[in-house]
């Protein structure tokens, strides 16, 4: 138990901690695609083509970074969500107001749930 007297390796817990890895992650790959995008602002700069610069860069491109990134945010936000709103509902917090805490609809806090309460 925690000071709060919640479990600490609740679903919820587990979501937020593979959240803040994936943050990591995702900062260093942000960080390692502005050097790229930086390294062909210069090349072009220098007066080379766009086809040279976009054609010699090596992969992942600075587009697949962002791609991968994106993805990844989403579906480790997605799975934070959906047991964080798992977490209050279990705490007798009702949808409309887990709906106001998370500005979406009570619509989307029942689609959430029912995910969470989908055993597949």
């Amino acid at each position: 138990m925690t000071e709060t007297g919640g479990p600490s390796d609740d679903a919820a817990t587990t979501a937020l901690r593979t959240l803040l890895t994936e943050l990591d992650s995702c900062t260093a790959q942000l960080e390692q695609a502005k050097a790229r995008a930086e390294t062909l602002l210069a090349a072009r700069a220098s007066g080379r083509t766009w086809q040279d610069v976009v054609g010699s860069e090596p992969r992942p491109l600075v587009v697949e970074r962002i791609s991968s990134v994106l993805a990844t945010l989403s579906t480790a936000g997605h799975a934070w969500r959906r047991e964080q709103a798992a977490a209050l509902q279990a705490e007798d917090v009702s949808i409309n107001r887990i709906a106001a805490m998370f500005g979406v609809t009570r619509q989307r806090i029942s689609a959430l749930l029912r995910e969470a309460n989908d055993p597949a």
